[in-house]
């Protein structure tokens, strides 16, 4: 366990990693009887995997308002029952429900080939097969010229996205290219973006232009939000009612617009099939511990459940999902009886601005009123590698003493940061961070990521590292144990204030609430 100072505090733990997790000894600090059983049923007996498959395999992508987010519920709640750990699913409002069916789309002009599509989340279906030419926004597109413009689009299928002058890993590039190349790509890709998105202001605002398309008779809408890495989606949603809405591949995207540039029109046919379930209730999963000493204060273990479409949601954010499961499972099993009330809340709708845990913050001011500490995970697989203090200053006398009795298979590789920066945004830590209350980001590596995985439709279950989770899921499981033992309530020391990451100034916790609800 590594701790970083960002104000001084006296520490002494171990800078040195032991051995793999894999190894069949343990190095334990301590005699803690508890300790030694968790790291017994967390590491040498998971039940990781055969949680992911059914999560990811069998229920697979879990959008707000689907069924499969409702199957995924079902799943959890099955489960907790089974092992004896009160559960319920608590509503906290409606959302749109839609499905997703099954997506077709060929490019048959000037030749045949299959593309790599998905379909955006709440899409209409097409009335069977349809086909049609794809056009851009024309270069020359300026406010006098728009509505003419318009006045061509029926019957089409319309190019929105900007399209990228390579669809290379960028790593790849600095370890092989020339630097001049480099220079010469990123100058065209700045190039290129910005007279793409001098044409959208011939539209007047960003805001409804899916609007003004489908309003002028489109049959379609073509995105392509490239992350950055190889043969990847990145998927969000669209607002168009009527134009079925696909995202493409970079690759794919970028061969129809130079078609388009080289005088070629291409001809897509696309087969796209979706249901509108109208209005439907959305729920947070919540199991519980209650605690034999002190119930009304809480130690509260979250992830949230709902995913995006196009992949299973396994970084995004099953990983974070099987972690608590699997801590909730360890813990009944060898800390029966906590001192304090142990939670774990499987937020639904974090991918929509993080409302299922601001819900249960709203709906639970109980809860709120006596937090211990929290502690939240969505971000990938890999292991843990960093705690933060978010600019507590209490959490210095707190996080790195329940680290102390952590094997060091595990622990030797936890950076802390005490008290570090205050993180305002990201995840549903941020629903009780911006309250002020002690909210912690078990955070993950984010580079490989934000590239590859998170939102797109790779985002699946062979990118699991297992030995990682269930390391993760007995380390979140071990720092619950040790929350709830504590002798001293976690105070709420706030005299770091959040830093604006834009400005570097300081900001009240009031505008970091406003930062979550603005994502």
């Amino acid at each position: 366990m590594r701790l970083t100072k960002s104000l001084p505090i006296i520490a002494g733990f171990a800078l040195f990693l032991a051995h793999s997790v894999a190894a069949t000894a343990q190095s334990f600090p301590t005699d803690d009887p508890v300790i030694k059983q968790m790291w017994e049923v967390g590491i040498d007996n998971s039940q990781t995997e055969q949680l992911a498959h059914v999560l990811m395999d069998q229920i697979g992508p879990r959008l707000a308002g689907s069924p499969n987010l409702e199957a995924a519920q079902e799943w959890l709640l099955s489960l907790y029952e089974g092992w004896g750990v009160e559960a319920r699913r608590e509503r906290y409002g409606t959302w749109v429900g839609w499905q997703q069916g099954t997506l077709h789309v060929d490019m048959i002009e000037p030749r045949v080939q299959t593309l790599e599509a998905e379909l955006m989340a709440w899409s209409p279906a097409t009335d069977g097969p349809v086909e049609a030419e794809v056009v851009t926004l024309p270069s020359d597109l300026t406010a006098e010229t728009l509505d003419d413009w318009l006045g061509t689009l029926s019957g089409k299928f319309v190019m929105m996205s900007p399209p990228e002058i390579m669809c290379r890993a960028r790593q790849e590039l600095e370890a092989n290219a020339r630097p001049e190349t480099i220079s010469r790509l990123d100058s065209l890709r700045r190039e290129g973006r910005n007279q793409w998105f001098s044409r959208l202001r011939a539209f007047g605002s960003f805001r409804g232009i899916e609007g003004r398309i489908e309003g002028a008779g489109a049959l379609g809408i073509v995105n392509s939000r490239w992350s950055g890495g190889w043969g990847v989606n990145k998927v969000f949603s669209t607002s168009a009612e009527t134009a079925v809405s696909i995202d493409l591949s970079c690759e794919d995207y970028g061969l129809l617009a130079r078609l388009i540039e080289g005088g070629t029109t291409p001809v897509l046919r696309i087969d796209a099939k979706s249901e509108d379930i109208g209005e439907v209730p959305q729920f947070n999963v919540i199991a519980e511990i209650r605690g034999s000493e002190l119930p009304d204060e809480y130690v509260l273990l979250g992830a949230h459940l709902d995913s995006w479409h196009a992949g299973t949601g396994a970084t995004d954010n099953g990983t974070g999902t099987i972690t608590m499961l699997e801590a909730m499972r360890i813990l009944k099993e060898t800390y029966p009886q906590p001192r304090r009330t142990i939670i774990v809340g499987h937020w639904g709708a974090e991918e929509m601005g993080g409302i299922g845990s601001a819900a249960f913050r709203e709906d639970h001011p109980e809860v709120m009123d006596g937090l211990h500490v929290a502690f939240n995970q969505d971000n990938g697989t890999w292991r843990y590698e960093k705690i933060e203090g978010q600019g507590m200053l209490d959490a210095a006398n707190h996080i790195p003493g329940w680290m102390t009795y952590v094997p060091t298979e595990i622990a030797g590789r936890v950076e802390l940061e005490m008290p570090g920066a205050q993180n305002n945004r990201g995840s549903d830590h941020t629903s009780f961070l911006c309250e002020g209350l002690p909210s912690f980001r078990l955070q993950s590596p984010y580079d490989e990521y934000r590239q590859y995985t998170w939102h797109t439709n790779r985002d699946t279950y062979d990118k699991i590292v297992f030995d990682d989770l269930k390391e993760n899921a007995t380390l979140a499981a071990m720092l619950a144990y040790r929350a709830s033992e504590d002798p001293n309530s976690f105070g709420q020391d706030r005299a770091i204030l959040s830093i604006d990451q834009r400005t570097g100034q300081p900001r009240a916790w009031s505008q970091c609430r406003e930062a979550q609800r603005s994502r």
